[in-house]
């Protein structure tokens, strides 16, 4: 049987359910483009060395494609030595001239060879290996022209290939003396070791944090250095200095690219944008090279703004082993801090810097004196997320039914990025009908391409159409009757991405701390669909792949990260390194002793064979809903909320609380 993925998808994934660190980014959708100054150090107009030795490689070549070529442009035509020498008998060859073993000369009358219309004037052919006494006798008969030149090269041939090793040798020299020192080129302009950042200047159509909705807080920690920039004057007379730099954290989508360019544009200064990975090269030496560039380019135009983007790519902590503490990425490192510790108090430069991954920072780089603030960038609450909407549908003509408050409230979970995309989304599909504005329903698709994923059609046969129908049932009952689980929204037995089946849950607010009720709740949920196919087919298939592998993912975290078992205790086992924002951890379980790896394991199974069987107890109480939602799903394929609960109310005879 084909490996079935019958998933249940929700706005809100527990699998991050213990992030209370979250996002919030957000650019308009009709953000005009920054407008890119010129950098001063590119007035002084000199041809570099570079350029002169490519001139001078193209002279050469060209002398020496001419003495080629002149030399040979007589010749016109290669003969047999049997017809030279017949020629020669013959009184029809005017001029020869001895080179070597090769004889070129001219013809007193053309020729045709081979009965071609082409007639040969000049000639050339090769004597023969062995003597041939008779042609200088048969020539000077003839009152032949016979001239003789040495075989060897002209002088300026002798010349040219004398000097052609050493030009290469040092080409090669100059040039792997420039990568290695990073200055190709005067001053670095246009050469490898020059900074790639890509340099803004203010106008008024900038970037402002009128442009960012959902960082109210990261705006307000930002204001006081933007009144720094602006009037350095003021803070300086009483002593208080300017934070070097500050670090935004947060998961991919918050907006911290968006917040650095508001940041400048709110200020007015210069803004040098760069990635980190654009510092690493393969030669040693490049990246610092860069970085004392970028920094040179900030002091010439203070007060300014750096921002370095993915600071983690050359910002990772240091190895302690000896072998590689010398490589690329360390000194680059090592430079970046150099250049923070060496800002004067009168060059107002202060460093922007993001990454989602900071557990994996060095911690130099972290101290006061360098990063001395950090900024977490948290996922947007409903009232964010609404003026977010906000900002994106600018420009964007909506039709009446379009609510933002209730987009808001079922975007939970949503980051900056993807509220743009799902207005994006809306778009397409409103133009791809022609419509002159996006309604209701183009927000609905948009929001389930994006949720649930593309529809695939009719991929079942309708046995294997009725299980998902089953499956995704059970997840949808369960939702429905467990008081503290999310209510299910939609549930729809129509292939997406690589589910089957999908049953789409919404919280009804955000949430920020999760109790062990509300954990156990999603636990019964995700079980839901297994023990819906048992209880009907009284066997198991793979459908239930996705929604295992969450399960035992929530239960292990519940076990050895929040205290939630009664073996083991209110205690903490670490996991091996986890990232709060990308919601990754390695699972190493070295750390702890044999015996306590068997307890997590008792612990898991016990939880989750408990799990099942109150869910299967539960759904087998409810089979008469149960049907009904398979038959309406078979008939429909996709049944909204109010018709869930429609069926629901008709087919159940107790009350949610009873159910349980």
């Amino acid at each position: 049987m084909a490996d079935i993925e019958s998933k249940k998808t929700e706005t809100e994934s527990t699998s991050h359910l213990p992030s209370s660190e979250s996002e919030g980014e957000h650019r308009s959708g009709s953000q005009p483009p920054d407008t890119r100054g010129s950098d001063p150090m590119k007035d002084k107009v000199e041809l570099p060395p570079f350029r002169l030795l490519h001139l001078a490689w193209l002279v050469l070549a060209t002398m020496l494609f001419s003495s080629l070529v002149l030399e040979r442009s007589e010749v016109d035509e290669n003969i047999p030595y049997s017809l030279f020498k017949k020629e020669v008998r013959s009184g029809n060859v005017r001029t020869v001239t001895l080179r070597g073993d090769s004889v070129t000369g001219e013809f007193r009358t053309a020729i045709d060879l081979g009965g071609e219309s082409v007639e040969v004037t000049h000639f050339k052919t090769r004597l023969l290996d062995i003597d041939d006494v008779d042609l200088l006798r048969d020539m000077e008969a003839q009152g032949v022209e016979v001239n003789s030149e040495s075989d060897e090269d002209s002088v300026f041939m002798r010349l040219l290939i004398a000097i052609i090793p050493w030009l290469l040798i040092f080409a090669l020299f100059y040039y792997s003396r420039r990568l290695m020192q990073g200055n190709m080129g005067v001053g670095k302009m246009g050469g490898f070791g020059q900074a790639k950042a890509e340099r803004y200047i203010h106008t008024a159509e900038a970037v402002t944090f009128d442009d960012v909705a959902g960082l109210e807080q990261a705006k307000e920690e930002l204001k006081e250095i933007i009144d720094y920039l602006k009037e350095p004057e003021r803070y300086r007379k009483i002593g208080a200095k300017v934070p070097r730099g500050v670090l935004f954290m947060g998961a991919p989508g918050t907006g911290k690219t968006l917040l650095a360019k508001a940041t400048a544009g709110e200020a007015g200064v210069p803004f040098f944008n760069v990635s980190g990975s654009e510092f690493v090269e393969m030669f040693v030496g490049v990246g610092a090279s860069r970085v004392r560039d970028l920094f040179d380019k900030a002091r010439e135009v203070t007060p300014s703004l750096i921002f370095i983007d993915e600071i983690d790519s050359i910002g990772r902590a240091r190895s302690s082993g000896i072998a590689i503490a010398n490589d690329e990425r360390d000194q680059t490192l090592n430079q970046i801090l150099a250049e923070m510790d060496g800002f004067s108090s009168d060059e107002t430069v202060v460093v922007l810097a993001a990454t989602n991954r900071p557990d994996i920072l060095d911690p130099a780089l972290l101290r006061p004196g360098r990063f001395d603030r950090k900024v977490t960038l948290e996922l947007p609450h409903r009232k964010a997320r609404l003026a977010i909407f906000k900002v994106h549908v600018r420009g964007h003509p909506l039709h009446d039914d379009v609510s933002l408050e209730a987009l808001a409230a079922r975007t939970v979970g949503f980051s900056g990025a993807e509220i743009a995309n799902l207005v994006n989304e809306a778009a397409l599909n409103a133009g791809r009908y022609n419509k002159s504005s996006i309604d209701a329903h183009d927000f609905e698709v948009a929001h389930d391409r994006i949720v649930l994923g593309i529809e695939y059609g009719e991929l079942l046969n309708p046995e294997e159409k009725k299980r998902i129908a089953y499956h995704e049932a059970g997840h949808t009952l369960a939702a429905l009757l467990i008081e503290e689980a999310d209510p299910p929204k939609k549930v729809s037995i129509i292939p997406r991405g690589r589910a089957l089946g999908v049953t789409e849950q919404a919280p009804a607010e955000d949430r920020h701390n999760y109790t062990q009720g509300y954990l156990c709740a999603q636990l019964d949920v995700l079980m839901a669909g297994r023990c819906a196919e048992k209880l009907v087919y009284d066997d198991l298939s793979t459908g239930a792949a996705d929604d295992l592998q969450r399960a035992t993912q929530l239960s292990r975290q519940m076990i050895t990260q929040w205290g939630m078992s009664k073996e083991l205790g209110p205690i903490s086992i670490d996991a091996g390194a986890h990232n709060p924002y990308l919601g990754q951890a390695s699972g190493d379980f070295s750390d702890i002793s044999e015996h306590t790896q068997e307890l997590i394991d008792d612990e898991l199974r016990a939880l989750l064979l408990k799990v099942e069987e109150d869910v299967y107890k539960l759904l087998e109480r409810n089979t008469l809903v149960l049907d009904e939602l398979v038959r309406q799903l078979m008939e429909h394929e996709t049944l909204e909320e109010k018709e869930i609960l429609d069926i629901y109310s008709q087919y159940s005879d107790i009350s949610l609380r009873q159910d349980q």
